[in-house]
This record gives C-alpha cells, structure tokens and sequence, in this order.
C-alpha cells in the first residue's frame, strides 16, 4: 500500500516501551541475538516458533489464514513512529494471535536505512530492530511474513532507466536480509517487494523488470543457504495488481524457476469507485460483487488450481474510517464488502491478509478493535456466511404518514430465521411479511418502532439467519435536508445543512454547460472526504480546498448533494477571485 499517513499522532506507553528500550541498550552493547525479552518481572524467553509447518507450499499458506498486515510501522517513512503509530511490542502480537490471526505481514522500508551507494549497506542498529520484531510475533506462534515494501516507489521503480545501480542496489538489500534471517524458521517467509511500478516506461520493459527483480530475488535468497535453502519465498505481479495479464506474467516467472516453494501475491481493494466512494459507488451493488468474484477466480484459476499458493497481501478499502472523518463508505455497505471478500477467498483457496495502518482497525496503544462489530464481521467472513440485506436502514418521511418499507433479503447460502427487536421477535404476518427474498415491514409494526418519531435512528433490528451473524436494520426517521446560504473563500467554504436524520452518500457536479466540475473530472460524483466531506455534529457539508482550487472562476457549479434516503437536494456554488459564495437551489 502507499504511504497513508495517519491523521493524529500517538506514543509508545508501558511494559512495551521499558521492554523497547532494554533491547536498544542491548543493541548498542552488541549483545542482542534472538531471544525476545519479557515484559519487565518476566524472564527472556527464545524467539524461535512452535509451528510446524507443512511440507506442502499450499498447504503452509492455508495455515496462515487469516493474515493481518502491521502497516505504517516499519514501513513508515522515516521511522517506526513517524506515521503516528507506536513502536511495535510483542504483547501487540500476541493479541494479534490471540484475535484468531495465524500470520503477520510486516512491512519494511530500508530506504532512509540503507546507503544509497555502494556497498549498499543497512544500518545494523535497523537490521536488528526488524528482526527483534520478527522474533517478537515468530514467538507467538505466527506465520510472518517480511518484504521491502514503500522502497518500491522510493528508487525500484528506476530499473528500466538507471538498472545497474537500482538492481546492484536491490540486490544488496536481499543479500543482507538473508544473512541476517538465513537461521530463522520455515514459518518466516519473505516477499520480493511491495506494489512495484516503473514509471512511463513501455509495457515490455516493465514486464522484464519485474520479472527480474523477482528473479533474482530468489537467487540471492536460495545462495544465501541455512533455512533460506527451503524458505517460502512470495512474488508478486506490478502494483500487487491482481489483472489477468499481469498474473499470466507471474505465473511465468513462478513455473519457469522449478521452485516448490514458491507463492503468488497480489491485492484486493474492491471495485474501485466503490472501495473510495467515487463515481457514484456508493453502494456494494452487483459490479463490485462481481468484480471481486472475477479476481478472486483469477487468481484461483492462474495460480491455486495449478498448485501455487496465492497469498493475498492486502486488502481492505482505500477509504479507511478514522477519528477525523466520518465514514466514506456507509456501514451496511462495508459489512456486505468484507462478508463477501471473506468467502471468495474461501472459495478460491485464498490466504488473506487485512491491511491495518493502525488508525482504522486495531488501535495499538490499547490493544482493542476501534470497531469491534465489524472486526466481528471480519471473522465471522473467516468461517462461515452471514444473511445481509439491500440495505441496514429503513427510512421513514416524518411530514408523511408511516407506510409499508420492504428491503431485499440476500441470504448468502442461508436460511432467513426472523426479526427481532432486542429479545423481543417480532410476529410474521403481522409485524412482517416475507414473500420470496422481499422482506415488508408493515405499518403498525413501523408506527411503533418509530416511537415518538425524532429525526434519527428510532429503533434497530436484527434480521437473523441460520448461521453467521445477524443483519442490522435501522428505523429512521427523517425530512429532507435543509441546506443554507453562505459565504467563504477558495481556502475555507461550508454549506450549512439541517441533516433532519439523513446522512451524505455522494455530490454531483457540474457546470451549466455540461462538463464535470471538481477535481475529479472523469466523473461527476466527486470523491467522499477528498472533495467534500458531511460535518454531522456542526450541521454543515465541507467543501474542500482541493475541490474550491478546481472550480473556474466566474463560473457557477451546480452541485447535487445524494443523501441515503434517496433525497437529492441541489446548491449552487461560485467562486470570485478569492471569495466563495453559496445558494440553495428550489426544486423544481
């Protein structure tokens, strides 16, 4: 993944940090090897794994399902805690083990740590910090994986125009992780490098470059002998990208170098305006079920049905939730992505690995899911299926009387059981009726889930399946929304906006002539937090600085805000010199 800092910084605290800091004393005494120290009262203990792993390449990387990714630590840009997370400790991963992970994926960048002439030497002070780390979850009983990782886009990607010296580099680089780890167990597995790319140069030359840099990756690991004589080594395609061409020139590579002990890696972060909420993909429809059923038969008909494993690195979404903006992706919509990604990986024979920066899933300062309900959702995905619907909300007009609301059941494989209401199941027929996948809640039944009907979340249900877990189903009230008046300049503009229970899904914009107004031109529907982004508790909608910087001045743009309910509500916007003014448009 690319560098995707964080937005708030955080700090080492406890017995991980003492524990830190004793082994850097011993670093700078000489005297670390491969014991992992204790946390403080506890006595050291060898970092040297219990799993044993299978002969079979394929059967090892099924025993690493699932995988969980440490990003934006060693691989961040300088340093370990330069992109907000605190350093890594082995209590981190044995919660990670103890969350029903049976691998890691650590991510490195030796970029700022390696001299950028030769002999290409990394700081050693670096090297041991890997791999105490390393040591730290291979003690825990888990599969690791280790790469060079944001390297790729930092000096790789020169290969088709400076090769001596990126490959002399590169070659350096494996050279000394594999003296370095050339004793460590068979359940540490290296991978060539992240997400590579090579510029503007020609389709051949990038294909002769990554099957190089893949090549010779697997010479260097394979002469450094020890452990790495066996190691499991993965490959991957350009960016990690999981197209059939690019995995048709993997597959090449892979067969031609006559290695059992080989594996395939790509990503997956779902059909792209959907994955960032971009282009009007706001919802987990049918094109982005298919294309990730496409990818995952891709790679299970490229690589896993002619016996090499696929280690699928990351995945995830690309708009990751945080502290600092609300969700682009609605939640029901995001359960159903990770629900459905869970079982075609199943499906295909796929070993997956989450992508975690640290600000969007397991919060590393205190060791909890910042969302335990969809970590829930993740797991679940791991085993079994789970009964969703065509959406978690029913919304229900507060200026209109209360009708009957239906929702399409997708059982996934399932058999659907009822509604609940707390402990309370609500009576079919009477409550709800159910007529092939339609589900109707009536109107009394929605009369008095709505109760006093204030604008929001009146009441929730659970529509619950014969296996996995149940479906979530909101009661809302609401109005359309209200939007204002207002004025402000290219660096600062919101629209103030009465929400009346609704939430933001998407904005259209467009100029009176037609074209795209934003700085997504391809594309009407600009891109959720990037050019626009709701302020639910300031009763406001943000435009952006990057999106006010594209507008032309002197040319209003109409924009059309998309809201869950199915509400559209139009505002007309101008930029003058350095001034921003704002209309709310009638419908008509």
């Amino acid at each position: 993944m690319k560098d995707i800092r964080p937005p708030a910084h955080h700090r080492d605290r406890g017995p991980g940090r003492l524990a830190g800091l004793l082994m850097a004393l011993l670093v700078v005494l000489g005297l670390s090897g491969s014991t992992a120290l204790a946390a403080p009262g506890g006595t050291a203990q060898p970092a040297r794994a219990t799993v044993k792993v299978p002969a079979r390449a394929m059967d090892a990387v099924a025993a690493m399902r699932p995988s969980w990714n440490l990003g934006n630590t060693l691989d961040a840009i300088p340093d370990e805690t330069s992109w907000g997370n605190p350093k890594a400790t082995r209590e981190l991963f044995r919660t990670v083990r103890a969350q029903g992970f049976r691998s890691v994926r650590i991510p490195v960048t030796w970029n700022d740590h390696q001299s950028a002439t030769a002999p290409y030497t990394v700081d050693a002070a670096y090297m041991s910090r890997v791999k105490q780390v390393v040591d730290w979850a291979l003690a825990e009983n888990l599969y690791v994986v280790v790469n060079v990782h944001h390297d790729s886009w930092q000096w790789i990607w020169k290969i088709p125009t400076d090769h001596d010296t990126v490959l002399a580099r590169y070659d350096a680089l494996w050279t000394q992780i594999s003296a370095a780890f050339r004793d460590e167990p068979r359940s540490l597995l290296f991978e060539s490098v992240n997400e590579p790319s090579f510029g503007d140069a020609t389709a051949a030359q990038k294909t002769r470059s990554m099957d190089e840099l893949n090549t010779t990756f697997h010479k260097i690991v394979r002469a450094s002998g020890g452990a790495n004589k066996s190691r499991l080594l993965v490959l991957t395609t350009q960016g990690g990208t999981p197209s059939q061409d690019l995995m048709d020139d993997l597959y090449t590579t892979i067969s031609g170098l006559r290695d059992g002990n080989l594996v395939a890696t790509v990503h997956y972060y779902s059909y792209f305006p959907f994955s960032v909420n971009i282009a009007g993909g706001t919802r987990y429809d049918d094109t982005a079920r298919n294309d990730a059923d496409d990818a995952f038969a891709r790679m299970h008909h490229t690589f896993v049905a002619r016996g090499i494993p696929v280690y699928l690195g990351e995945y995830g979404l690309l708009a990751y939730p945080d502290d600092n903006h609300p969700s682009p992706i609605e939640r029901g919509e995001a359960l159903k992505y990770y629900e459905h990604v869970g079982h075609a990986a199943r499906v295909a024979g796929v070993t997956t690995a989450l992508w975690d920066p640290g600000f969007a899933y397991l919060n590393r300062e205190t060791l909890k899911w910042r969302d335990p309900a969809l970590f829930a959702w993740i797991r679940s995905s791991w085993t079994t299926r789970s009964g969703t619907a065509s959406f978690d909300k029913v919304f229900l007009a507060k200026s209109s009387r209360i009708t009957p609301q239906s929702l399409t059941l997708h059982a996934n494989g399932t058999e659907f059981q009822g509604l609940w209401h707390g402990e309370a199941k609500l009576a079919e027929g009477r409550d709800y009726t159910v007529f092939e996948n339609r589900l109707t809640l009536t109107a009394p039944a929605l009369t008095r889930l709505a109760g006093d009907r204030a604008h929001g979340v009146n009441s929730t249900l659970q529509a619950r399946f014969s296996q996995g877990l149940p479906w979530r189903i909101d009661v809302v009230t609401h109005d359309t929304p209200v939007l204002s008046n207002a004025t402000g300049t290219g660096e600062k503009f919101t629209v103030p906006t009465q929400y009346r229970g609704d939430e933001l899904a998407t904005m259209e914009s467009t100029y009176a002539d037609g074209t795209n107004a934003g700085p997504t031109s391809w594309t009407p529907y600009q891109e959720f937090n990037k050019a626009f982004s709701p302020d639910y508790p300031n009763g406001s909608i943000i435009l952006t600085t990057a999106f006010l910087a594209s507008l032309r001045d002197g040319d209003p743009a109409t924009l059309t805000f998309h809201f869950h309910s199915g509400a559209k509500v139009r505002y007309k916007v101008a930029k003058s010199g350095e001034s921003v003014t704002g209309t709310a448009l009638k419908e008509s």
